[in-house]
């Protein structure tokens, strides 16, 4: 059964997811952000990025929208290129790059 929504609940509920994203990210930096974090608080931040960008890159590469949630050689072959020049050079605008360029160029061979 599908429920309409009226505009005023749309954005109340918009206002409201956006006042929780402040408060959760002021309750990190605003209350703590001039104290020193301890050391291992530091050691698993750097892991953030590492852990999150796969996680929001895997399902596009996996089952990507353009193609109704069929997994492209295409796109699987570049996000191999894209892992294997990243884990070489450890250079991350390199890896893009090299994704990027087969992708296209991928997507162009293979129509």
């Amino acid at each position: 059964m599908i429920t309409a929504y009226s505009e005023a609940q749309i954005w109340l509920v918009i206002g409201l997811l956006g006042l929780g994203t402040f408060l959760i990210r002021f309750s990190f930096l605003g209350f703590i952000g001039q104290k020193a974090l301890p050391g291992w608080v530091l050691r698993m931040l750097r892991y953030t990025p590492v852990a999150v960008i796969p996680g929001l890159v895997a399902p596009l590469v996996l089952w990507p929208p353009a193609t109704d949630g069929q997994t492209d050689p295409a796109r699987f072959i570049a996000a191999i290129v894209t892992l294997v020049v990243g884990g070489v050079t450890k250079n991350v605008l390199l890896a893009i790059v090299a994704g990027a360029v087969t992708l296209f160029s991928m997507l162009w061979l293979l129509g």
